[in-house]
C-alpha cells in the first residue's frame, strides 16, 4: 500500500492525538473548520492494545477508533487522512491489536504511541518509557509493521530524562517507520518547560545523512501556522503536528478567518448535538464541558456564559443556556 507521509505537501499539518479530545466528533468539528490544503492529517484518541486484544477490554476501548459517517465523508472531499494511534508494551499485543484494527476498521495508517509523558502510563512501561528500551521499541515497530499493510509512524520525544535525539532518532530510522512525529520536549519536561526545536535541527540532520525519505514531523509549542511557517524556515521538518495550539484556536487550520460571536455559538450547539448524537449517555458529560472555552472566549458575557454552561449537564440546558444568551 503506498505510504501517504510521502505525498504530503511540505510543510504538511496535522492535529495530534489527545485524550478525551480527538474523538470522531470534535474531529469532525475540526474538518469542518479547516480550510482546504491546511490540515492534512488527524489521529484518534490513544487506543490500548492489552484492550483491543481482550474481549471484554475491547468493548470498552474501541469506542476510541470510532469514526461518524459524517467524519468520514468529510475526509473523503476534503482528502485528509486518518491515523489510528495504539499504545502498549507488548510486541505480539501490538501485532494481534493492529490486525484486529485491519480487518474492523478504515484508517490510512497505523501510529504508535511512544511519546506520552503520562506518568501513570509510564509507569508500566509504555509510551515514552520505550525511549528507555530501544530493543522492546523496535520488536513493536516491527511486530506491527509486519501485522499491516499500511503505513506505521512512530510518534515519540526527544528523551526520557535528558535529551538523545541523535542516539533515539539514529535508531527509529533503522526501523524504517512510515514517518516519525517528534515531539521537541523529553518525559521529564512534560509540559513545564519550552518545547527545545534545536533538537528538532539535530534530527533533521541525522535523517538527512541515514534515510531521507523518512518524514519527520515536528510538535510542541506550535500556536499558529505563522509561528510553524517562521519556524520551518529555521528547522524546516516535513510538517508540524499541532495539539494545545487547537484549543487556543479551533480555527486554527483556517488561519485568516476571524470567528463572529454568532459563529462560536453555533459551533459550539454543533459540537454539543453531534456529541450528544454520538455517544449519548456512554460518555460523561464532563467530558464535553473541556471544549466550552474554546469557543466561549474573547466576547462581552462569555465568563458569564461559560459559567452557566458549565452547571449544564444534558444538551437541552447547554442549548438553553445559548438561547438565553442570543436574546
Amino acid at each position: 500500500m503506498p505510504n501517504f507521509w510521502n505525498t504530503l505537501k511540505n510543510p504538511s499539518f496535522m492535529l495530534a492525538p489527545m485524550e478525551d479530545v480527538t474523538d470522531t466528533v470534535f474531529r469532525e468539528i475540526v474538518l469542518r473548520l479547516s480550510q482546504a490544503d491546511n490540515l492534512q492529517v488527524l489521529y484518534t484518541e490513544f487506543t490500548n492494545t492489552d484492550g483491543l486484544c481482550h474481549p471484554i477490554g475491547r468493548e470498552k476501548v474501541k469506542s476510541r477508533l470510532m469514526v461518524n459517517q459524517s467524519e468520514r465523508e468529510l475526509l473523503k472531499s476534503k482528502d485528509v487522512k486518518l491515523v489510528a494511534q495504539i499504545w502498549g508494551n507488548n510486541p505480539e499485543k501490538f501485532y494481534e491489536a493492529t490486525k484486529y484494527i485491519d480487518s474492523h476498521f478504515e484508517f490510512d495508517g497505523i501510529d504508535i504511541n511512544m511519546g506520552c509523558p503520562v506518568k501513570k502510563v509510564v509507569k508500566q512501561g509504555s509510551c515514552s518509557a520505550l525511549i528507555k528500551f530501544p530493543e522492546l521499541a523496535g520488536e513493536i515497530i516491527q511486530a506491527t509493521k509486519q501485522a499491516t499493510q499500511l503505513p506505521v509512524s512512530v510518534k515519540t520525544r526527544t528523551g526520557f530524562t535528558k535529551h538523545i535525539t541523535e542516539e533515539w532518532i539514529s535508531f527509529l530510522l533503522t526501523q524504517d517507520p512510515a514517518a516519525i512525529i517528534l515531539h521537541t520536549r523529553t518525559q521529564k519536561m512534560q509540559t513545564d518547560f519550552p518545547a527545545e526545536w534545536e533538537e528538532m535541527g539535530k534530527a533533521l540532520e541525522i535523517r538527512n545523512e541515514c534515510k531521507p525519505h523518512i518524514p519527520i514531523i515536528g510538535n510542541g509549542d506550535i500556536f499558529s501556522m505563522n509561528e510553524a511557517l517562521k519556524m520551518h524556515a529555521q528547522f524546516p521538518a516535513d510538517g508540524f503536528m499541532i495539539g494545545r495550539g487547537i484549543f487556543h484556536n479551533p480555527w486554527f487550520f483556517n488561519p485568516n478567518y476571524r470567528a463572529t460571536i454568532e459563529e462560536k455559538l453555533n459551533t459550539l450547539l454543533l459540537h454539543s448535538r453531534l456529541y450528544a448524537q454520538t455517544w449519548g449517555q456512554d460518555r460523561n458529560f464532563q467530558v464535553l464541558k473541556r471544549f466550552f472555552k474554546i469557543y466561549i472566549n474573547d466576547f462581552e458575557g462569555a465568563a458569564a456564559l461559560r459559567a452557566n454552561l458549565m452547571e449544564s449537564n444534558t444538551l437541552e440546558e447547554v442549548e438553553n443556556c445559548i438561547s438565553q444568551f442570543k436574546k
